[in-house]
């Protein structure tokens, strides 16, 4: 649909271009020579631009071409028509179309008429019955080349059967063109923020269930086409570097030449934030590090440095072990424009003091931003504000989501509504999300923690996958318990079982003989026959990953693809159970026939997968 206003709009354009040149040559050929070289110069430069929007128009075409098509979406497309046929003077209609829970009532349904029945009544006084609604929708539906036929059920369902052709058609594509991302239109800037652990800190499962959500928000924007920057936002400045630091000076005096051997950081913190809690001396000596470490004392500098590399190799181990791809932009990076936040909202009138402190008060959130304390130093939400802009007004973003703990959403939300009441930002133009997350528990349901030692152990892509897979399949709103024996186990919607899934369909094909090049061909020259209906179950459940990655795209809730993966593994064991893709002779044991329609229904399916596990982060095994 985007890719086909795109071609519209540079069709157009292309029309008026060649137009122009057509007038600029007229000039020349008249006579009028108001000034020959200028008009000579705009006709090259209006050639360039032709040029360039013909060359746009064919790669957006060829694009388009090869995109997967969201038959949701194409459906929708067909209803929305036939619905503006039948009444052209309903604003807004309510557009349902979803896929059919029973093959009995066909392969999708439009459950539109119950909602015009209740705005015809609403808004015209009108009363209508569902199903005459449904008969005017169904007399009105355009010529297609998807729908085989519609029928009306119950009070006014419409039930929507598939053209088998136009199924078989979309899966010889997939196989000829590989999984192609869906058509999303012009290509828009992402920022994601995620993980952002806190240097000198244990890198806890709050901060790991962010990692690994956020990692596959990244994957999945970049498979549709999106440029996506991945931001960590590291706790990498604040008052705690100051008893740091000082505990630094007194445990290795030579720091600034002899680099300290501080093996254990998370140690070394509960140390100096002892000494810091029950020493009056080194708490004031902590207070003045923070001060000379703000005003950029290099030797201060050099200590800081010092401590956040410790924690980064930390951090950069886990990130290593579970395939994690981050820009580092800790706090540090918005310190400097700390004061032109703090400037911006005085200038704009939007500061109170209040017991010398500048607050800013947001519409609708009861607790204040404290831009500066008493002290005149910077707090988190000048941070977090400062972050907000950075990213909006230089960065650009056209979407920017937080992966962020659900205990953070009031804070993010207040952030944000005073970056839109600043006017940093128009919400009907930017998508500024906050993808909350609950939080992970042990299985005595008390906070969970995984260390990399713990992390180091599980050394292999199964069990990492194990462990991203059992946090991405629950919904990222709800809490969840970790256990490493449930994400392990080999039944049940678990990456162990998905995976073991998929090393059968890869086997299938090896076992018959069959090599890359010969399924190439088949994919070129064979039907896919769907007369069996595991046949045309699993068909339309391939075909259905389109749809399920827009949702995604919309929502971002990341275990709607874990569902439709695990759908798509237990329709394929149905299919295989009910369908010889290879046949065998009894007594020998030797190969018969080979089913080639159906042995690359299995390619199908094993390429959805390998393209699901990807947006997953999840490497998958040829063998298990």
């Amino acid at each position: 649909r985007h890719g086909l206003t795109l071609s519209c709009e540079a069709e157009n354009e292309i029309k008026l271009l060649t137009a122009e040149i057509e007038r600029l040559k007229n000039f020349g050929c008249l006579g009028i020579s108001p000034s020959l070289e200028g008009l000579r110069d705009e006709n090259a430069k209006l050639k360039y631009r032709l040029n360039f929007l013909r060359k746009s128009l064919q790669e957006e075409r060829s694009k388009t071409a090869k995109s997967m098509i969201n038959i949701n979406s194409c459906l929708q497309e067909i209803f929305g028509a036939a619905i503006q046929a039948a009444y052209p003077d309903l604003e807004n209609p309510p557009l349902v179309v979803t896929p059919s829970q029973q093959p009995k009532f066909g392969d999708y349904q439009c459950n539109s008429a119950m909602g015009i029945t209740q705005i015809l009544l609403k808004t015209k006084e009108q009363k209508v019955s569902p199903r005459e609604i449904a008969e005017q929708i169904t007399k009105n539906i355009p010529a297609n080349e998807c729908i085989e036929k519609v029928e009306i059920a119950g009070p006014g369902f419409i039930n929507v059967h598939l053209r088998k052709d136009f199924v078989s058609k979309q899966l010889s594509s997939l196989l000829m063109n590989g999984v192609q991302p869906p058509a999303v239109g012009k290509r828009k800037k992402v920022v994601v923020d995620f993980s952002s652990p806190n240097i000198a800190k244990e890198m806890h499962v709050g901060h790991l269930r962010s990692t690994i959500i956020g990692e596959s928000m990244c994957r999945l924007f970049e498979f549709a086409g999106y440029d996506v920057l991945r931001l960590n936002h590291l706790g990498d400045w604040g008052t705690q570097f100051g008893m740091l630091i000082a505990h630094l000076q007194d445990k290795f005096p030579d720091y600034l030449t002899v680099s300290p051997p501080i093996g254990d950081l998370q140690a070394f913190y509960k140390e100096s934030k002892r000494r810091f809690d029950t020493e009056e001396e080194f708490k004031k000596r902590a207070y003045q590090c923070v001060v000379l470490l703000q005003s950029k004392n290099p030797d201060f500098i050099k200590a800081w440095e010092l401590i956040c590399d410790v924690s980064r190799k930390e951090f950069q181990k886990i990130y290593n072990c579970l395939d994690i791809t981050l820009i580092e932009r800790g706090e540090s990076f918005y310190q400097e424009m700390m004061k032109d936040i703090v400037k911006e909202f005085e200038d704009k009138g939007f500061v109170q003091v209040d017991d010398g402190r500048k607050i800013v008060f947001v519409p609708g959130f009861p607790v204040p931003l404290t831009i500066m304390k008493s002290d005149g130093g910077y707090t988190y939400d000048t941070s977090d504000l400062a972050a907000l802009r950075h990213r909006l007004c230089e960065e650009k973003a056209d979407i920017l989501i937080y992966v962020v703990d659900s205990g953070q959403s009031v804070h993010l939300q207040t952030v944000f509504a005073a970056g839109q009441m600043i006017g940093w930002y128009d919400p009907k133009v930017t998508r500024v999300t906050h993808a909350a997350f609950g939080v992970v528990l042990g299985e005595d349901n008390m906070h969970a923690v995984l260390t990399a030692e713990e992390l180091r152990a599980a050394q292999t892509s199964v069990a990492f996958g194990c462990i991203k897979y059992a946090d991405l399949s629950h919904n990222r709103l709800n809490d969840y318990v970790f256990s490493f024996d449930k994400m392990l186990d080999d039944r049940g919607n678990t990456a162990a079982y998905l995976l073991y899934a998929f090393t059968r369909i890869r086997a299938i094909a090896r076992l018959a003989n069959i090599d890359e090049e010969m399924l190439r061909k088949a994919a070129r020259e064979e039907v896919l026959v769907l007369d069996h209906e595991k046949e045309w179950k699993l068909g339309k459940c391939i075909l259905r990953f389109p749809e399920i990655l827009q949702k995604i795209l919309e929502d971002l809730l990341l275990h709607t693809l874990c569902d439709y993966l695990y759908e798509l593994a237990t329709t394929f064991t149905e299919f295989y159970d009910n369908c010889y893709c290879v046949e065998k002779d009894r007594q020998s044991g030797q190969i018969v026939k080979v089913n080639m329609w159906r042995l690359l229904l299995c390619e199908a399916t094993a390429m959805i997968m390998a393209k699901g596990f990807d947006i997953l982060g999840i490497k998958p095994v040829q063998r298990m």
